[in-house]
């Protein structure tokens, strides 16, 4: 059973998932990274992609989902280079600060809210993103071409580039085709026919949405929805 609410940092959630006795699961790239609990360990989930196969991984779950370009700060790792890994926590942090964590997070009430007041913490420390960020994925939700989003922000295109692999893992023209994916997403599971779908997402046509759906969730649109 999936839950998630809105953490008290600002733009990210806070979700949980319990054993549900599916074998398989999909995580569908969103622009996003996640820090996770697991079975009384941390890991760090970074940018997919494409759809996460979770076949083989039951159990309880908790995590964080930042606002994209929110975690390589928190980290203190550029985002290109978890692009599409699950790792260890340990693997970025000195193992005994991340035991410290771990015992913390695994005292906690519930591991959820555990991970959000060690994240809460170690935001604090770090400070804010560049707001600069936020702007380009405003843009991008928004549908503006990417060459019109580093024109609207002061950017050359290389150092658009540059800040999106840094922040988001890949360049703008991906983060906005993920980011649309998930838009025409909650539109049709809203209901909204797939034509219309397309078009207010900013796809040429329902072909093209098609396309899109299969080549990064991996599955064709009705059996994505049918089997979410």
């Amino acid at each position: 059973m999936y839950a998630e609410r809105a953490s008290r940092l600002g733009g990210a959630v806070v979700w949980t998932h319990g054993p549900s006795g599916q074998g398989v699961g999909r995580v569908l790239p969103d622009g996003c990274m996640d820090l996770l609990w697991h079975d009384g360990r941390l890991l760090v989930a970074g940018p997919d992609t494409t759809a996460y196969v979770t076949e083989g991984r039951s159990g309880s779950w908790a995590g964080l989902r930042f606002f994209p370009g929110q975690a390589p700060g928190f980290l203190g790792v550029p985002a290109h280079e978890l692009r599409d890994r699950r790792v260890e926590l340990a693997e970025l942090w000195s193992p005994a600060v991340v035991r410290r964590l771990t015992a913390r997070v695994n005292a906690a009430a519930d591991p959820a809210s555990g991970l959000e007041e060690v994240v809460l913490e170690r935001a604090a420390e770090v400070g804010r993103p560049d707001p600069v960020l936020r702007q380009v994925v405003d843009a991008l939700d928004a549908g503006r071409p990417v060459a019109a989003t580093a024109d609207e922000l002061g950017l050359g295109a290389r150092q658009l580039h540059r800040k999106s692999l840094a922040a988001f893992g890949y360049g703008p023209k991906t983060l906005g085709r993920v980011r649309r994916l998930q838009r025409a997403l909650a539109l049709a599971r809203d209901g909204v026919p797939y034509a219309e779908t397309a078009a207010r997402s900013g796809y040429a046509d329902q072909a093209h949405l098609a396309r899109d759906v299969r080549d990064l969730a991996g599955l064709p649109l009705g059996e994505l929805l049918g089997g979410r």
